[in-house]
């Protein structure tokens, strides 16, 4: 039986490497694999009938000509992110600078049949805090837009909210509240699993999230541990891809244990001198050991103002990975449009 063939054409051929090691490396022996980066060639390639289950090609090198070749999936790869369809059935957009691993395994999902060998092992939960040295930043708000890009990449979400106090919902389609006395033996009961207890009282609205509760854990007698206590039973049951926790700018016995169980730790910033300080002071009681979990955001940032990011005067403890520009208030409210902001995909690119 003839092995599946999957051809990549990008005349970017740097980006080509590290896709092509990942196929060599989980399909090995298992496909043929067709490399094409130079456009004379590719033009003579495809000036004769070829056969293959995948095509994974760069923008600038595809056109609708290629359908008349028997391929059962076309990958193009776009310079801009476009959620618009191409009208041709077999084809896909992908955005080109989302991580290798994400494009890979998009792929490979949408394409298991046709290649006719098993799909990548699916990967641990994840969970991902968000949190800040300060209130303000605007770590709810990217970390709700960030659980929608996450699902709107094909990802199962639970988005979790930490707070004593939570007012988080007043933007969702639904703002009913939670009322604890419903369920509170059900949280005194240290047997039992919450995640499974709790389950149904989940809501969707582009990602599944707990509800906000109506009063305060204190008010009968439970600490914010748990939250701790869910999001472990809830990674337990492998339910989800990733656990988008939003976390309370209180450092406490909660955000600790989040920090030690979480595979990510997103700290927001802004670009003013006081919240480098309160981000400073923040990261000067965190154990910061593999710092690659640390993932540092200026939220709300604006050219034509003050940076003092990058200002030598003062001392910074952090390196900012990705910036998000300042989004009016009425824009924020709705999530739809507010998760489409590029500075919020490039965040959620970067846990994938």
């Amino acid at each position: 039986m003839a092995r599946p063939k999957v051809i990549i054409a990008d005349e970017d051929a740097s980006y080509i490497v590290p896709l092509q090691f990942k196929f060599v490396t989980d399909f090995f022996n298992k496909i043929d694999l067709e490399i094409i980066t130079d456009r004379a060639y590719f033009d003579e390639y495809f000036s004769r009938p070829q056969n293959a289950e995948i095509l994974i090609i760069s923008d600038d090198l595809y056109d609708s000509s290629l359908q008349r070749h028997n391929i059962q999936n076309i990958f193009v790869m776009m310079e801009q992110y476009d959620e618009g369809s191409t009208g041709e059935l077999n084809v896909n957009q992908i955005f080109k600078y989302t991580s290798i691993k994400e494009i890979f395994n998009e792929i490979i999902g949408k394409s298991a049949g046709e290649l006719n060998v098993a799909t990548v092992e699916k990967k641990e939960t994840q969970i991902i805090v968000f949190t800040s040295g300060y209130g303000g930043a605007g770590k709810t708000t990217i970390s709700r837009n960030v659980a929608l890009c996450l699902a709107n990449n094909y990802k199962r979400v639970l988005y979790v909210n930490n707070g004593s106090l939570q007012s988080f919902q007043f933007e969702f389609n639904n703002t009913t509240k939670l009322l604890i006395n419903d369920i509170r033996n059900k949280l005194y009961d240290k047997k039992n699993d919450l995640y499974m207890e709790l389950k149904h009282l989940l809501r969707t609205e582009g990602f599944t999230y707990l509800p906000a509760f109506k009063t305060s854990l204190m008010s009968i007698g439970l600490s914010k541990v748990f939250f701790n206590n869910f999001v472990e039973d809830a990674k337990k049951s492998n339910e989800f891809d990733y656990i988008i926790v939003d976390l309370e700018s209180v450092y406490d016995e909660s955000m600790i244990k989040f920090f030690d169980s979480s595979e990510k730790v997103v700290i927001i910033t802004e670009q003013k001198h006081s919240s480098i300080e309160a981000t400073n002071d923040l990261i000067a009681n965190i154990s910061m050991h593999g710092e690659d979990k640390y993932v540092f955001v200026c939220n709300k940032f604006d050219k034509e103002k003050d940076n003092a990011l990058i200002d030598s005067k003062q001392k910074i403890n952090f390196t900012i990975s990705e910036y998000v520009d300042y989004i009016d208030d009425e824009y924020l409210k709705n999530i739809e449009y507010s998760s489409k902001n590029i500075g919020m995909r490039k965040v959620s690119f970067l846990l994938m």
